[in-house]
């Protein structure tokens, strides 16, 4: 990819506040930072990390190349990249990847470079397990996604990695190793999103039709397989696609790379061309960027307006934490809610609009995204990208002139202002995601799809120990009514925190009925919660003795997203006299391989910090 199209502009003037967080994320890190900084300046080469290898160890190494490939390895001279992926063929937004690491290796050898497959990582979708068993080891596989990663990464071979990943679990992973590989340079490849399908206005429609029993399931199942129906991601704007926006935003993809669909000539050569940059980040190259260096905190601040911006997944309040932590930079929910006050939503993507990825993508995409923002010194421009210093390359967008890909100007202004707005005339001034706190514990609600007039809710409890009880509570009618459903022990260290989001549709019709309805859980819910207040990851969570544990149906709880609070009304000297509630998870933590999980959730910090098992 030539540099000489990519020309950083004059840098705007970054807004008070954003410098004010960000300055308080630099204070509170410093001591962290400058610890990950050392640790990845001890790792560095200054040759082909491979020379440290014995030649009996150089010879496993290469043992399978082929004879050009092992004479350039012998050399010593050229670099070594590694391909981390994580295809599988059942996953439709992974399956792209089946032919990526030979592209890849061609593409490398043009550029003077070895590449080779050090680690297939897992891949699962919380699509598919949702309401499942398998849903309990969703949380899980990010960390196991890194350890597989680093134990790809251990063998010394490498001077830079290419990752392969795309949806909600698989892309933290990655970046976890990628960051404990600090010294390594990296770029993250995307495989596109899937064509439009099915409008999801009425995918929903059908969903609640059926949760109402006004059709069945045949119709339901041909909703979804509408919906559903081909290669990429899912189209709506949970957190696979979220976690593709951050990551170019945060300069790791090449510009404009993420939401271009699989198997069209100009993904190709996006993909071939993220072959030739990361060769031009090497320590061989001259100019070498490792991964530890360019993710700072000016770059992680940047990930997070993003997600504001364009209402992102709440998932990413977690992952974010958890990447920033294995790159020495701390934060946590405050920082997020204060930079919601700051950063206006500019986005209507489902759910917190009818537009999918795609619209989005014609509407002008991550490029005009980017310029908005910058305009409006609501991201940091003087920042490291994997294209090179400063934030404006991302404004320009890849096309194909007569097959050659080049990069020019984005849209200056939205061709659809009911997807992107003007920054001028944003659909909200806030980002979108509060954190609210009292008694209960802290919390995130995601507030950009619910309606205004549903944003503070005082109501009596409705309590749930396990979330299969609440279809048969709903179906009876035990539900119609004013209520807060409660659905506690469903956090790291209770059951892995499961995403919730089979909730949603039978919630979703009580508040049509007329229902005043709210959901506080210590559980997920991803990008796909909708119009529901929901107050979700509440922490310190009740298997760890959360005052969640000592609800009772009936208390009256106030869930307020314009203030920020959450408070169980019971006088104090009530609360204490409880018991909490102590349930028999033993049941829970058997079967579809969750024996195989006990050391890593026994092992899980609370949501705030990541809900990560590693240590950093």
């Amino acid at each position: 990819m030539s540099n000489n199209n990519l020309v950083a502009e004059d840098s705007p003037v970054v807004n008070n506040d954003i410098i004010r967080i960000t300055q308080r994320v630099i204070s509170r890190s410093k001591k962290t930072r400058e610890a990950y900084l050392n640790k990845i300046k001890q790792a560095r080469s200054s040759t082909v990390h491979r020379a440290e290898l014995a030649c009996g160890n150089l010879a496993h190494g290469f043992a399978a190349c082929e004879s050009n490939e092992k004479t350039i390895l012998k050399s010593l001279t050229h670099s070594d990249i590694a391909i981390i992926n994580s295809y599988n063929d059942m996953l439709s937004a992974h399956r792209p990847y089946d032919r990526y690491p030979e592209q890849l290796k061609t593409a490398l050898l043009e550029a003077g470079a070895i590449g080779q497959v050090a680690s297939g990582v897992p891949a699962m979708c919380d699509g598919v397990t949702q309401g499942q068993d398998g849903m309990e080891l969703s949380l899980l596989s990010r960390d196991v996604i890194a350890m597989s990663t680093a134990i790809g990464l251990s063998h010394n071979m490498f001077d830079g990695a290419l990752y392969l990943g795309i949806c909600d679990k698989i892309v933290p992973g990655l970046m976890l190793a990628a960051l404990s590989f600090g010294h390594l340079p990296a770029i993250f490849i995307p495989a596109g999103p899937m064509t439009t399908g099915l409008p999801n206005k009425e995918k929903v429609r059908i969903r609640q039709l059926y949760v109402e029993g006004k059709v069945d399931r045949n119709a339901l199942l041909e909703a979804e397989a509408a919906s559903y129906h081909g290669i990429g991601t899912c189209t709506f704007y949970g957190t696979a696609n979220s976690n593709q926006m951050m990551m170019e935003v945060m300069g790791l993809h090449l510009p404009g790379s993420s939401f271009v669909q699989p198997d069209t000539p100009l993904r190709t050569a996006l993909t071939n061309a993220a072959a030739h940059q990361i060769t031009r980040l090497t320590e061989q190259s001259g100019h070498y960027l490792p991964v530890g260096q360019l993710v700072d905190e000016k770059v992680i601040i940047n990930g997070i307006v993003a997600l504001l911006a364009t209402g992102g997944s709440t998932n990413l309040t977690m992952h974010l934490v958890a990447i920033a932590r294995a790159a020495g930079i701390i934060i946590n929910w405050d920082d997020f809610s204060d930079l919601s006050a700051v950063v206006p939503l500019i986005c209507r993507i489902y759910p917190n609009g009818q537009a999918d990825i795609n619209q989005f993508q014609a509407a002008g995409g991550v490029s005009l995204l980017i310029r908005q923002l910058l305009t409006k010194g609501l991201l940091h421009p003087d920042v490291h990208t994997v294209a090179g210093f400063g934030l404006s390359r991302y404004t320009l967008e890849p096309w194909l002139n007569n097959g050659k890909l080049e990069w020019r100007e984005g849209p200056e202004t939205s061709y659809d202002n009911k997807i992107i707005s003007d920054i001028k005339h944003p659909f909200s001034p806030h980002g979108g995601t509060k954190l609210v706190s009292g008694n209960l514990g802290r919390a995130v609600i995601k507030t950009s799809a619910v309606p205004e007039e549903n944003l503070v809710i005082e109501a009596p409890a409705i309590v749930f120990n396990n979330q299969n009880d609440i279809t048969p509570a709903f179906e009876s009618g035990a539900l119609n009514r004013d209520c807060i459903i409660v659905v506690r022990f469903q956090g790291p260290s209770a059951n892995g925190m499961p995403e919730l989001h089979k909730l949603m549709p039978p919630l979703g019709v009580l508040m049509d009925k007329g229902y005043k309805v709210a959901l506080v859980t210590d559980g997920r819910l991803s990008g796909a919660s909708g119009k529901v207040p929901s107050a979700i990851h509440v922490t310190p969570e009740a298997y760890n003795n959360g005052l969640l544990a000592k609800v009772k149906d009936g208390d009256i709880i106030r869930v307020n997203a314009l203030t920020g609070e959450l408070s169980l009304l019971v006088d104090e000297k009530d609360l204490i006299a409880r018991q909490p509630y102590q349930p028999d998870l033993s049941n829970e933590r058997i079967g579809c391989g969750r024996e195989l999980f006990g050391a890593l959730r026994r092992n899980l910090s609370g949501a705030e910090e990541g809900a990560c098992c590693i240590e950093f």
